[in-house]
């Protein structure tokens, strides 16, 4: 008859239980995974399942601490908070592409139509919702998901569970990444920006050569039918901005779960 004792059940325990808790909030953060069109229980299987293939293939360095003790506690707020944090810093690589459609929808005219985004529960402009269908199908097949479960596995080994978790010069970083966010929105948009701008000047100096014809009559129409023609145009752009885009944010998070590397 097999006899286990208490320190190999809370071995046991604390192997599996703490990489989950850091695994399920990263999949309850990330995009794609934390939509609302996946349920709360599609994504704590998720969080299961990945945590069963990932817990053997890292080096077994959990702590010897009881999990439901005040240290156990603290342990799971930190995997929790680094969890977190490297999904909410995904999470900054699919705003920027909204960034970029909503910089486009309101060089347009058409940053009033507005539709409910299924991902994150808001209004967003149309052509934001284009560019966010775009580039997650673009990330899907690029095998985007799939680097991430990567990362996340490398970070047991850069970033050990312990009673300590990530510094706060980290959270420090993780803020700045917003700088980085909106910048690469204006990256993305930038053609549209500078091709409907020559268009709205245009449009300026027309109204003042012949002020009997009225720009809002055709300006509105063909700043409209530029716009998508200019973003049919750019589209092709889109991806190889995602690649790169995508490699910066994935070292970014491999940074922020490597503090000493």
């Amino acid at each position: 008859m097999m006899q286990f004792t208490t320190a190999e059940i809370t071995g046991l325990l604390g192997s599996y239980l703490w990489p989950f808790f850091r695994i399920a909030a990263l999949v309850m953060a990330a995009p794609i995974f934390s939509s609302n069109f996946v349920s709360i229980r599609s994504r704590l299987l998720i969080a299961i399942a990945l945590s069963i293939v990932i817990v053997p293939t890292i080096p077994h360095t959990v702590p010897s601490v009881d999990p439901l003790s005040g240290a156990g506690f603290l342990i799971v707020a930190h995997q929790i908070i680094i969890g977190a944090c490297m999904g909410f810093m995904l999470q900054m690589l699919f705003s920027a592409f909204i960034i970029a459609g909503q910089i486009n929808a309101m060089q347009m005219g058409l940053g009033f139509a507005s539709i409910v985004d299924p991902q994150n529960g808001v209004n967003i402009p149309v052509i934001s919702q284009f560019y966010l269908i775009f580039v997650t199908l673009i990330f899907l097949t690029l095998d985007g998901h799939l680097i991430l479960i990567q990362v996340l596995t490398e970070s047991f080994v850069t970033l050990p569970i312990a009673a300590t978790g990530l510094p706060h010069t980290s959270f420090y970083d993780l803020a700045g990444q917003a700088s980085w966010m909106y910048a690469a929105g204006v990256l993305i948009a930038l053609p549209s920006i500078g091709s409907l701008l020559l268009v709205n000047l245009t449009f300026g100096i027309l109204s003042r050569a012949a002020p009997q014809i009225s720009p809002f009559s055709i300006g509105f129409p063909m700043t409209i039918m530029l716009g998508f023609i200019i973003m049919t145009i750019t589209l092709s752009t889109v991806s190889s901005h995602l690649v790169s885009l995508s490699d910066q944010m994935l070292q970014m998070i491999r940074f922020l779960v490597a503090p000493n590397g």
